[in-house]
């Protein structure tokens, strides 16, 4: 079986805080490990500020390269939430409240508590469709191939999965991992020449460091499950050959 059509994909991760430590980055595996099973290929990930030019030029170059865009951070109540009105500005678009998102968002506050700051969060492309958000109410958008969900991991993971009948994907996206007692320089030679004769799957090697010990981790990926397995019988036959220890929980 061959894959119906790549589908790639890019990452927008929005917000200093990311850029300047204070934040670590998980959406982005979230996002990709999400996007592999439905046949969507990750190509490239940036990391731009919370700066309205950065925000428009990242959004423009790269949705004319990939089939999806999804952006993370920005679209909250503060001052430096800019998202929204970045990706209206992107797409020429006009900003201000979404009629069904300011809905959603008075109907889940009590009374008196749709302050100003939460009406912020109904700001959008006034023609975007929504992204529902089943656990704080505010919903996220998509424009064309751009969706913007939010920057708080549990909160993006609970949304991205209202998106699976939205997006065409391609046929999943496998991946098979040998994890191996030894170093890069060991098996770099073998490893390559596997590559050499199995162009269309991706192998990797990924050094890890457990228990006072180095390991790589070999990790193949295809939509093809039989390609996956003649690369993993080739890596096992060298493995065998040269002693190599399999180590099977890391």
């Amino acid at each position: 079986m061959t894959n119906k059509k790549e589908i790639s994909a890019g990452i927008i991760i929005i917000g200093n805080e990311v850029l300047s430590g204070r934040t670590k980055d998980i959406n982005t595996s979230t996002l990709a490990k999400w996007l592999n099973k439905l046949g969507i290929e990750v190509k490239e990930v940036r990391i731009v500020p919370d700066d309205e030019i950065a925000i428009i030029h990242t959004v423009n170059f790269l949705r004319e390269r990939f089939n999806y865009i999804f952006t993370t951070g920005g679209i909250g109540p503060t001052h430096d939430d800019i998202t929204a009105e970045s990706i209206s500005k992107a797409f020429k678009l006009d900003y201000g409240f979404h009629k069904e998102a300011f809905s959603i968002l008075e109907k889940y506050y009590k009374p008196g508590e749709f302050n100003e700051g939460r009406q912020k969060m109904a700001k959008m492309p006034t023609t975007a469709k929504l992204i529902l958000n089943p656990t704080s109410g505010a919903p996220g958008f998509y424009v064309q191939n751009v969706f913007c969900l939010p920057g708080v991991p549990s909160i993006l993971q609970s949304m991205i999965g209202g998106l699976n009948n939205i997006l065409t994907g391609g046929d999943p996206i496998l991946n098979k991992t040998i994890n191996l007692r030894t170093v890069e320089s060991e098996i770099a030679k073998s490893i390559t020449e596997i590559q050499k004769n199995n162009i269309d799957v991706e192998i990797g090697s990924y050094p890890f460091f457990r228990a006072g010990k180095l390991g790589v981790s070999i990790v193949v990926r295809s939509p093809n499950k039989e390609k996956i397995d003649v690369c993993e019988a080739e890596i096992l036959q060298f493995v065998k050959s040269k002693g190599i220890e399999i180590v099977e929980d890391v």
